[in-house]
């Protein structure tokens, strides 16, 4: 772990004794809203102190991590006093102990702006969903107001020092640069919070794949010996 991730897991220890009032900023309609979407096996990274761990639906299997001892003890306790079945974990999102494929649905909300290499975790993510699963972020990020994005430049050296998210994250960029797909952008009353549900770009690039593949096959009959077999070999990859 490089000296930046235990500077993150120290600065966010501390803000674990009063996070819960900190994190009054996402409602609970909004919380609903986003684990409404989560199915199967799912992924919370950054679970905090588990304030979203009462809006999942039933027989979700629910694994949560978080980089902070401190906030996982507050977790725990929450579910315990939920009586809820959840797997919490101390882990890195920027190295993610499970192998590829492992979730149906992985979900974090106000967590990228705390991830030391944004883009490192983002790419983790994107590797541990199912082909066909979904992400599914709740972010503030950097304004597109060119004076309010100047003063969030201004005030994030301090904020980090003082709880450790930065407020100047351009994580709808850095979504893309990680290799997922954002299929829906939804700002939450103001621009700099918003809801973002990806899913990986092979799923999408398979399905121009097909939609090519179907075109050229009705266009003319002899194209379905040729291009039929090297498509179902390309979904079975």
């Amino acid at each position: 772990m490089d000296k930046e991730t235990l500077l993150t897991r120290k600065r966010y220890n501390r803000t674990s004794k009063f996070y819960d009032i900190m994190d009054r900023m996402i409602k609970p309609d909004l919380r609903k809203k986003i684990l409404k979407q989560v199915k199967g096996k799912v992924l919370e990274v950054g679970v905090g102190t588990g304030k979203n761990l009462e809006y999942y639906p039933p027989n979700c299997d629910i694994t949560g991590i978080d980089l902070s001892p401190g906030m996982l003890e507050r977790a725990k306790e929450r579910a315990q006093k939920l009586k809820i079945t959840v797997s919490l974990l101390e882990m890195d999102a920027q190295n993610l102990q499970f192998p590829e494929g492992s979730f149906d649905t992985v979900v974090a909300t106000c967590v990228f702006c705390s991830v030391p290499d944004p883009i490192k975790g983002l790419e983790e993510i994107k590797r541990v969903c199912k082909p066909r699963g979904k992400v599914i972020l709740l972010e503030h990020v950097r304004s597109d107001n060119p004076l309010l994005g100047k003063i969030m430049d201004l005030l994030d050296p301090l904020t980090v020092r003082m709880i450790g998210s930065h407020i100047n994250r351009r994580t709808v960029e850095n979504i893309t640069k990680a290799g997922l797909r954002i299929r829906s952008i939804e700002d939450q009353n103001i621009q700099i919070l918003k809801l973002l549900t990806g899913v990986k770009q092979k799923v999408l690039e398979r399905g121009r794949k097909y939609l090519i593949t179907t075109a050229l096959i009705l266009s003319d009959p002899e194209f379905e010996s040729i291009l039929l077999p090297f498509y179902i070999t390309e979904c079975q990859r």
